[in-house]
């Protein structure tokens, strides 16, 4: 870690009691949370882990970097926020130090990065904010033993709207040389069961980017959170719970209890599952068909026992054909389940009750192609006119759903295989939402969005 000849450095205020204070063993205690951390490389822009003692939130903290450490080599610059503990202020505060420093070296403070955005409002160089606080200190570490060469832009985050925390995000976001990390814990002092049921309903408002049903109950750093969520809807990120336990799961009694939760965000046109996880899913897929035509309802899901990224809640649709002629597609159009119940469940509905087709036989199963589609977040296309709208689509990429006079219709980006030309795409489109494929009302509304897709087909 770079060593700076300054004299304007912020001392650690928790080394010996949230971590340990010698280096050799802070370094084998954080190296240790990564490596049992059994989690494969993703992609992320942005995570978000706790920041509790080591000895408590350390393996799920671990979890979140495990998953990026592949990209040692590329991030330059961390931009880390979290939440006030002890000082009261409005905004968001900055240091005016060139460094901070843990046991372990100093993390250089990127002071360029830091006038990007104290113009704006509520954003202020206000030391006594880092004074005794934690939520960032914790992190140090971590991202020492993960990256090689970095700077660091600590924000600690007080009162403020998530519309704050966004637009600082926004000013910072920069490419693939910049990783967002929000340092947030779950719940507080509930009994572990308790805990649980708040821990996940934490797990979904982020895994749905849904910042409204968030609030200090569910996340001490609901604020940097939620203005995270907020970056991530508008520029289309799907986030995955990584990792979920508490304080009962890792050094403590069960009786009050903290909740940590671990998360991924990647951008969703880059994002997909791993192959082992794929091939769970369809092969899940394809047990739904059989016991569809053998018992006529869809098989009961057991969701806790699949990997968490299978359970994150998502918004799918299976399609099926035989002989390349489609032979059912249904999906949901809010993500209300997890990945995992979703997908057995339209695949029943698509081989039972698709209302073009009779039900699926036993022979049709073992000639059946099965597609699964995870869409990403649906967001509006603004367009002067329909040449305006075909003009922004990207073919083989995004799907579209329209709606005018009170009718709808989805096409998912598969459908671009069979209608490759933008025209004949929406035309198809307005018809299927039973309106005139050739008149403009001037009051169509459009939305894209994007989808991993994936299928028996592609497997060998």
């Amino acid at each position: 870690m770079t060593t700076l000849h300054t004299p304007n450095l912020r001392a650690p205020a928790v080394a010996g009691a949230f971590y340990p204070a010698d280096p050799q063993t802070l370094a084998r205690v954080v190296d240790d949370c990564i490596a049992r951390a059994r989690i494969e490389p993703v992609a992320a822009k942005a995570i978000v882990a706790p920041h509790a003692g080591y000895v408590y939130s350390g393996p799920i903290a671990g979890t979140a970097y495990a998953a990026v450490r592949h990209m040692a080599d590329r991030v330059r610059r961390v931009i880390l926020l979290g939440p006030a503990h002890r000082h009261p202020f409005r905004g968001l505060a900055a240091p005016s130090a060139e460094g901070m420093v843990t046991p372990l070296g100093v993390v250089p403070v990127d002071r360029a990065a830091l006038g990007a955005i104290l113009g704006l409002p509520d954003v202020q160089i206000l030391d006594q904010a880092f004074e005794g606080e934690h939520s960032l200190e914790v992190h140090l570490p971590f991202l020492q033993r993960t990256f090689h060469d970095f700077t660091v832009v600590p924000l600690v985050v007080g009162a403020c709207a998530p519309q704050t925390v966004e637009h600082v995000l926004e000013r910072l976001w920069g490419g693939p040389e910049t990783l967002i990390v929000v340092s947030s814990d779950l719940s507080h002092f509930h009994d572990y069961d308790t805990a649980r049921g708040l821990d996940l309903a934490a797990s979904q408002a982020i895994e749905t980017a849904t910042p409204d049903t968030l609030n200090g109950d569910y996340a001490c750093g609901y604020k940097p959170v939620s203005g995270l969520l907020l970056r991530a809807r508008a520029l289309d990120l799907r986030a995955t719970t990584r990792d979920l336990r508490n304080s009962g799961d890792t050094a403590g009694d069960r009786n009050r209890v903290v909740g940590y939760g671990a998360y991924t965000f990647e951008y969703a046109e880059d994002a997909r599952l791993s192959d082992a996880h794929r091939h769970q899913l369809l092969g899940c897929a394809i047990q739904s068909l059989r016991h569809a035509v053998e018992r006529g309802r869809p098989p009961e899901v057991a969701v806790e026992t699949f990997p968490m990224p299978l359970r994150s809640l998502r918004k799918t649709f299976v399609t099926l054909e035989i002989g390349g002629t489609l032979r059912g597609c249904i999906g949901t159009l809010q993500p209300v389940n997890p990945l995992i119940k979703d997908v057995v469940e339209n695949t029943y509905k698509s081989a039972m009750q698709d209302p073009r087709f009779g039900p699926m036989t036993a022979a049709e199963v073992e000639r059946v192609d099965l597609t699964v589609s995870i869409l990403s977040h649906s967001r509006p296309v603004r367009f002067t006119d329909e040449a305006d709208l075909l003009a922004q689509l990207r073919p083989g990429v995004d799907g579209l759903v329209i709606r005018d006079q009170g009718r709808s219709a989805l096409f998912l980006p598969k459908v671009w295989d069979a209608l490759p030309e933008p025209r004949a795409f929406l035309r198809n489109l307005k018809a299927k939402a039973g309106l005139e494929p050739d008149r403009e009302t001037g009051t169509l509304q459009a939305f894209h969005f994007t989808a991993e897709t994936f299928g028996t087909a592609d497997r060998p």
